[in-house]
Protein backbone atom coordinates (compact mmCIF):
# COMPACT_ATOMS: atom_id res chain seq x y z
CA UNK A 1 0.00 0.00 0.00
CA UNK A 2 1.25 3.52 -0.86
CA UNK A 3 2.22 5.75 2.11
CA UNK A 4 1.00 7.45 3.98
CA UNK A 5 -0.72 4.79 5.64
CA UNK A 6 -4.11 6.44 6.66
CA UNK A 7 -6.14 3.87 9.02
CA UNK A 8 -9.20 3.75 6.98
CA UNK A 9 -7.42 2.47 3.92
CA UNK A 10 -7.11 -0.91 5.25
CA UNK A 11 -11.11 -1.23 5.32
CA UNK A 12 -12.69 1.36 2.81
CA UNK A 13 -9.73 2.40 0.63
CA UNK A 14 -9.88 6.07 1.50
CA UNK A 15 -9.19 8.44 4.09
CA UNK A 16 -11.32 12.40 4.56
CA UNK A 17 -10.33 15.11 5.93
CA UNK A 18 -11.98 18.27 6.92
CA UNK A 19 -9.06 21.00 7.38
CA UNK A 20 -7.25 23.22 4.83
CA UNK A 21 -6.17 22.16 1.65
CA UNK A 22 -2.50 23.41 2.38
CA UNK A 23 -1.84 22.95 5.63
CA UNK A 24 -3.49 19.08 5.20
CA UNK A 25 -0.80 18.31 2.69
CA UNK A 26 1.54 20.07 4.97
CA UNK A 27 1.23 17.30 7.13
CA UNK A 28 1.75 14.59 4.62
CA UNK A 29 4.96 12.52 4.51
CA UNK A 30 7.54 14.08 0.89
CA UNK A 31 7.23 11.89 -1.97
CA UNK A 32 4.16 9.86 -0.34
CA UNK A 33 1.85 10.66 -3.44
CA UNK A 34 1.41 8.54 -6.25
CA UNK A 35 -0.93 11.38 -8.06
CA UNK A 36 -2.56 14.78 -7.57
CA UNK A 37 -6.43 15.55 -9.53
CA UNK A 38 -7.68 18.93 -7.76
CA UNK A 39 -9.93 21.42 -9.23
CA UNK A 40 -9.90 24.59 -6.55
CA UNK A 41 -12.84 26.66 -5.80
CA UNK A 42 -10.69 29.14 -7.91
CA UNK A 43 -11.00 32.70 -7.46
CA UNK A 44 -11.74 33.96 -10.79
CA UNK A 45 -15.33 32.28 -10.31
CA UNK A 46 -16.48 34.86 -7.91
CA UNK A 47 -14.98 37.74 -9.60
CA UNK A 48 -17.43 36.40 -12.87
CA UNK A 49 -20.35 36.06 -10.22
CA UNK A 50 -19.85 39.61 -8.95
CA UNK A 51 -20.10 41.47 -12.23
CA UNK A 52 -23.16 39.11 -13.34
CA UNK A 53 -20.70 37.14 -16.14
CA UNK A 54 -22.57 34.13 -14.71
CA UNK A 55 -25.45 33.04 -13.43
CA UNK A 56 -24.50 29.61 -12.34
CA UNK A 57 -22.91 30.99 -9.40
CA UNK A 58 -25.69 33.24 -7.61
CA UNK A 59 -26.35 33.29 -3.87
CA UNK A 60 -28.32 30.21 -3.11
CA UNK A 61 -27.75 26.84 -1.98
CA UNK A 62 -26.17 25.83 -5.20
CA UNK A 63 -23.51 28.51 -4.97
CA UNK A 64 -19.88 28.56 -4.20
CA UNK A 65 -20.68 30.88 -1.01
CA UNK A 66 -22.98 28.14 0.50
CA UNK A 67 -21.02 25.45 -0.17
CA UNK A 68 -16.99 26.11 -0.13
CA UNK A 69 -14.86 28.82 0.54
CA UNK A 70 -12.86 30.58 -2.47
CA UNK A 71 -8.94 29.56 -2.71
CA UNK A 72 -7.66 33.16 -3.62
CA UNK A 73 -4.69 33.25 -6.07
CA UNK A 74 -2.16 34.39 -3.30
CA UNK A 75 -2.30 30.63 -1.84
CA UNK A 76 -1.32 29.46 -5.53
CA UNK A 77 2.40 29.18 -4.65
CA UNK A 78 1.52 27.47 -0.93
CA UNK A 79 -0.73 25.28 -2.92
CA UNK A 80 2.06 24.11 -5.75
CA UNK A 81 4.86 23.63 -3.57
CA UNK A 82 3.53 21.51 -1.32
CA UNK A 83 1.87 19.25 -3.89
CA UNK A 84 5.06 18.92 -5.31
CA UNK A 85 6.84 18.12 -2.03
CA UNK A 86 3.84 15.43 -1.59
CA UNK A 87 4.41 13.72 -4.93
CA UNK A 88 6.74 11.39 -5.63
CA UNK A 89 9.56 11.75 -8.17
CA UNK A 90 8.29 10.76 -11.71
CA UNK A 91 4.79 11.30 -11.22
CA UNK A 92 2.04 13.57 -12.70
CA UNK A 93 -0.62 16.69 -11.76
CA UNK A 94 -3.41 17.78 -12.51
CA UNK A 95 -5.56 20.92 -12.12
CA UNK A 96 -9.20 21.57 -13.54
CA UNK A 97 -9.24 24.92 -14.29
CA UNK A 98 -10.77 28.26 -16.20
CA UNK A 99 -8.60 30.09 -18.64
CA UNK A 100 -7.86 33.14 -16.73
CA UNK A 101 -6.62 31.06 -13.88
CA UNK A 102 -4.79 28.93 -16.12
CA UNK A 103 -2.42 31.12 -17.88
CA UNK A 104 -2.48 33.98 -15.67
CA UNK A 105 -1.94 32.39 -12.53
CA UNK A 106 -1.78 28.16 -12.33
CA UNK A 107 1.22 28.01 -14.89
CA UNK A 108 3.58 30.36 -14.20
CA UNK A 109 3.56 29.22 -10.56
CA UNK A 110 3.53 25.65 -11.15
CA UNK A 111 6.72 26.38 -13.59
CA UNK A 112 8.61 28.10 -11.11
CA UNK A 113 7.93 25.84 -8.48
CA UNK A 114 9.60 22.95 -10.51
CA UNK A 115 6.90 21.29 -12.64
CA UNK A 116 6.82 21.02 -16.04
CA UNK A 117 3.50 21.62 -17.91
CA UNK A 118 2.97 20.15 -20.79
CA UNK A 119 -0.01 21.21 -21.95
CA UNK A 120 -4.14 21.94 -21.25
CA UNK A 121 -5.95 18.98 -21.82
CA UNK A 122 -10.29 19.95 -22.99
CA UNK A 123 -12.88 18.22 -20.97
CA UNK A 124 -15.37 18.63 -23.51
CA UNK A 125 -18.64 18.52 -21.71
CA UNK A 126 -21.08 18.06 -24.30
CA UNK A 127 -23.30 20.92 -23.10
CA UNK A 128 -23.07 24.20 -22.74
CA UNK A 129 -23.28 25.89 -19.53
CA UNK A 130 -25.31 28.86 -18.43
CA UNK A 131 -23.84 32.34 -18.74
CA UNK A 132 -23.25 35.32 -20.82
CA UNK A 133 -21.42 36.42 -24.08
CA UNK A 134 -20.11 32.76 -25.88
CA UNK A 135 -21.25 30.09 -23.74
CA UNK A 136 -18.65 27.45 -21.91
CA UNK A 137 -18.83 24.12 -23.00
CA UNK A 138 -15.89 22.82 -22.12
CA UNK A 139 -13.25 23.49 -19.02
CA UNK A 140 -9.17 23.05 -19.02
CA UNK A 141 -7.37 20.05 -17.16
CA UNK A 142 -3.80 21.41 -16.59
CA UNK A 143 -1.11 18.77 -17.10
CA UNK A 144 1.97 18.91 -15.15
CA UNK A 145 4.87 16.30 -14.46
CA UNK A 146 7.21 16.26 -11.62
CA UNK A 147 10.54 14.30 -13.22
CA UNK A 148 9.53 11.98 -16.08
CA UNK A 149 6.90 10.00 -15.99
CA UNK A 150 5.37 8.08 -19.50
CA UNK A 151 1.90 7.78 -19.58
CA UNK A 152 0.26 4.49 -19.84
CA UNK A 153 -1.48 4.58 -23.59
CA UNK A 154 -0.15 7.09 -25.78
CA UNK A 155 -3.31 6.91 -28.25
CA UNK A 156 -5.15 8.97 -26.35
CA UNK A 157 -6.83 12.66 -27.56
CA UNK A 158 -6.06 15.80 -25.98
CA UNK A 159 -9.66 16.36 -25.74
CA UNK A 160 -11.86 14.30 -23.20
CA UNK A 161 -15.82 13.75 -23.99
CA UNK A 162 -17.90 13.44 -20.92
CA UNK A 163 -21.51 15.05 -20.57
CA UNK A 164 -21.53 17.49 -17.55
CA UNK A 165 -23.35 16.59 -14.43
CA UNK A 166 -26.86 18.15 -13.80
CA UNK A 167 -28.30 19.11 -10.59
CA UNK A 168 -25.59 17.54 -8.48
CA UNK A 169 -22.97 19.14 -6.45
CA UNK A 170 -21.28 22.82 -7.76
CA UNK A 171 -19.00 22.04 -10.57
CA UNK A 172 -19.52 18.32 -9.89
CA UNK A 173 -16.96 16.91 -12.11
CA UNK A 174 -18.06 12.62 -13.83
CA UNK A 175 -15.95 10.62 -12.87
CA UNK A 176 -15.42 9.19 -16.03
CA UNK A 177 -12.80 12.25 -16.37
CA UNK A 178 -10.53 11.76 -13.02
CA UNK A 179 -10.61 7.58 -14.26
CA UNK A 180 -8.83 8.64 -17.88
CA UNK A 181 -5.96 10.52 -15.95
CA UNK A 182 -6.00 7.75 -13.29
CA UNK A 183 -5.14 5.01 -15.30
CA UNK A 184 -2.91 7.05 -17.61
CA UNK A 185 -0.39 8.57 -14.49
CA UNK A 186 -0.99 5.67 -12.03
CA UNK A 187 -0.72 1.84 -11.47
CA UNK A 188 -3.10 -0.31 -9.58
CA UNK A 189 -2.17 0.37 -5.97
CA UNK A 190 -1.39 3.68 -5.94
CA UNK A 191 -2.43 6.25 -4.14
CA UNK A 192 -4.21 9.45 -5.36
CA UNK A 193 -4.64 12.93 -3.56
CA UNK A 194 -7.28 15.59 -4.10
CA UNK A 195 -6.71 18.48 -1.52
CA UNK A 196 -10.49 20.22 -2.49
CA UNK A 197 -12.30 16.58 -3.05
CA UNK A 198 -15.87 18.20 -3.10
CA UNK A 199 -18.63 15.67 -4.11
CA UNK A 200 -15.67 12.87 -4.49
CA UNK A 201 -15.62 12.30 -7.72
CA UNK A 202 -11.97 11.55 -8.37
CA UNK A 203 -12.70 9.34 -5.20
CA UNK A 204 -14.98 7.17 -6.86
CA UNK A 205 -12.56 6.90 -9.92
CA UNK A 206 -9.57 5.98 -7.96
CA UNK A 207 -11.30 3.53 -6.21
CA UNK A 208 -13.26 2.30 -9.24
CA UNK A 209 -9.64 1.40 -11.33
CA UNK A 210 -8.15 -0.22 -7.98
CA UNK A 211 -5.97 2.68 -6.31
CA UNK A 212 -6.58 3.96 -3.33
CA UNK A 213 -7.34 7.89 -2.28
CA UNK A 214 -7.13 10.31 0.16
CA UNK A 215 -8.18 14.00 0.22
CA UNK A 216 -9.49 16.70 2.32
CA UNK A 217 -12.27 19.96 2.25
CA UNK A 218 -13.67 22.37 4.44
CA UNK A 219 -17.23 22.03 3.43
CA UNK A 220 -19.60 19.66 5.70
CA UNK A 221 -21.77 19.26 2.92
CA UNK A 222 -18.64 18.38 0.85
CA UNK A 223 -17.64 15.68 3.62
CA UNK A 224 -21.04 13.89 4.27
CA UNK A 225 -21.88 13.74 0.07
CA UNK A 226 -18.38 12.47 -0.31
CA UNK A 227 -18.24 10.25 2.14
CA UNK A 228 -21.70 8.60 1.27
CA UNK A 229 -20.40 8.31 -2.30
CA UNK A 230 -17.52 6.53 -1.54
CA UNK A 231 -18.23 4.45 1.22
CA UNK A 232 -20.79 2.85 -1.70
CA UNK A 233 -17.57 2.76 -4.10
CA UNK A 234 -15.60 1.13 -2.06
CA UNK A 235 -18.35 -1.36 -1.25
CA UNK A 236 -18.50 -2.99 -4.89
CA UNK A 237 -15.01 -2.81 -5.31
CA UNK A 238 -14.79 -5.09 -2.80
CA UNK A 239 -17.38 -7.17 -4.18
CA UNK A 240 -16.21 -7.05 -7.90
CA UNK A 241 -12.49 -8.09 -6.68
Amino acid sequence: MSQPEFKELNTTRFHLSDHDAVRWLQSLPAESVDLVITDPPYESLERHRAIGTTTRLKHSKASSNDWFKVFKNERFPDLFKETHRVLKRNTHFYLFCNSETAFDVAVPIAKSIGFTFWKPLIWDKKRMGLGYHYRARYEFVLFFEKGKRKLNHLGIPDIIEAPRIRNGYPTEKPPAVAQLLIEQSTNPGDLIVDPFFGSGSTGVAAISAGRWFAGTDTSPEALKTARKRLDQASKTARVST
